[in-house]
């Protein structure tokens, strides 16, 4: 491992005014995308629309750090030959990959899951860093409810977050690691808190335990917000202040950069809260994105699979880019959003 090259990928990833593009949905998860859009699935259309986000000059080379693929996607190649690989990286941007198998029951905790896919990433990963990745996700799922999370899920999930990220690092890849703590439910921010707090401290340990370097990877956390069947939704001071007391106590100042998911907000809330977050300022991590929905599902309106919208989707993903980009630094506004 060379830990001095870990670090510097993980700063271009979250360099000031960058982040991340989530662009790894499964193909069953773009289904579900497409079908809101009217686009059939299949591996052109898929090619089709991440090309054009990929071609997205203003907003690849100034406000996206990486970009997350699926196996499919860091395999293919543009419609003029060119692999999409080589497209991130010609923008300045640094490719990714997902390498979990998602989230499977978990034996003796009904109602919970384990994120699978820890036999044979070794050799995957081997082969994910000739196809050009130099970072990789994995993601974790903590879902609250009834008499949970227990233990037995938030242990599992950490220990497992933490196997993979010793993987990465052994293989001179960047672990993202993503523990998301759902906003499902109708809990108030406080429990969100709560059960925050302790998975990020259980994932923290096994990390150590794994002797993961921590200056080598990027957190991917939830927000601090209310479950989205709660009554009461917190503003966004109330959701930056939270999130920072969490991190603070939670999250070792070794750690280069926290990009945060958007687990279900609307486009503006998750830019919103971000941007109140960088306007505390002071903190030892630069405070970023890593969007999937938030960042595309503009995009995805505008473009609606056909080749005559390309130029209306690159204008959707480039302003939704920018409104994140201004957040990363503290200085979006709700006016910027119709500027």
């Amino acid at each position: 491992m060379n830990l001095d090259e870990l670090n510097s990928i993980a700063k271009k990833m979250v360099a000031p005014g960058k982040g991340i593009l989530a662009a790894d949905e499964s193909t069953g998860t773009i289904q579900k995308r497409f079908d809101k859009i009217g686009v059939a699935n299949n591996e052109d259309n898929r090619r089709d629309y991440r090309e054009m986000l990929f071609r997205t000059d203003t907003a690849m080379k100034s406000h996206i750090g990486g970009v997350i693929l699926f196996d499919e996607t860091i395999r293919q190649k543009a419609k003029d030959g060119t692999p999409l690989v080589k497209l991130i990286e010609g923008a300045g941007s640094i490719p990714g990959i997902k390498v979990d198998a998602g989230a499977k029951p978990l034996a003796g905790s009904p109602g919970e899951t384990v994120t699978e896919g820890l036999d044979g990433l070794r050799e995957r990963l081997k082969d994910y860093h000739k196809l050009g990745a130099r970072f990789a996700k994995w993601r974790a799922v903590i879902d609250i409810g009834k008499d949970i999370p227990s233990y037995n899920c938030i242990n599992a999930n950490a220990h497992a977050l933490a196997r993979y990220a010793a993987l990465c690092q052994e293989n001179g890849i960047v672990p993202i690691v993503e523990p998301e703590v759902l906003m499902d439910g109708d809990h108030d921010i406080a429990r969100c808190e709560e059960v925050t707090v302790w998975t990020l401290k259980e994932v923290f340990q096994e990390l150590f335990y794994a002797n993961v370097a921590l200056e080598g990877m990027i957190l991917k956390p939830n927000m601090i917000v209310p479950g989205m069947k709660c009554a009461k939704q917190n503003s966004a001071d109330d959701v930056a202040r939270a999130t920072i007391r969490v991190l603070k106590q939670c999250v070792p100042s070794a750690v280069p950069g926290i990009a945060f998911l958007s687990g279900g907000q609307s486009d503006e809330d998750a830019t919103a809260h971000l941007s109140a977050m960088n306007a505390i300022g002071g903190l030892p991590w630069a405070l970023t994105f890593s969007y999937g929905r938030a960042l595309q599902a503009a995009p995805q309106k505008a473009w609606s699979g056909k080749a005559e919208n390309v130029a209306a989707g690159q204008k959707a993903f480039a302003h939704r880019a920018l409104m994140n980009s201004l957040a990363a630094t503290g200085k979006w506004t709700k006016t910027a959003e119709t500027a």
